[in-house]
């Protein structure tokens, strides 16, 4: 089962932040039981993505089509987020393309609709606080 190792440092590391955003990922073979497999599955549940919106290019966008690609992003971003809130990636995509989405969803992330997107704290913290600039 693979392990991923945020912020953890070493005898031979040093950082000046802690190291915060630091991750690693570790594979152990032997790792887990078939219950800590389970419990595993339990606490970290990646629901159905919404289906994606099929706009034409003369069709004009609704705001229901805005709302199910809003939540789409919203639920892939916070299925790949670590507990410390940020993206144990490789590319630091969600990091460069989040600010873009909030700014043309903002209209979308309003008190009426956020109760109803599936969001992570973390994330919604970020949203809200760029949604501000």
């Amino acid at each position: 089962m693979w392990k991923l190792k945020i912020a953890e440092g070493g005898p031979e590391l040093v950082s000046l932040n802690n190291f915060i955003g630091r991750q690693h990922w570790e594979f152990d073979p032997d790792a887990g039981t078939p219950e800590e497999r389970a419990e595993l599955r339990k606490e970290n549940p990646c629901g159905p993505i919404p289906p994606p919106v099929q706009v034409k290019e003369t069709e004009v966008t609704t705001e229901e089509a805005g709302i199910t690609t809003l939540k789409r992003a919203v639920s892939f971003f916070s299925s790949i987020q670590a507990h410390d809130g940020h993206w144990p990636v490789e590319s630091a995509g969600p990091l460069y393309f989040l600010q873009p989405m909030v700014c043309i969803f903002k209209p979308f992330v309003s008190k009426k609709h956020t109760p109803s997107l599936s969001l992570s704290i973390p994330l919604l913290k970020k949203i809200k606080l760029l949604s501000k600039l």
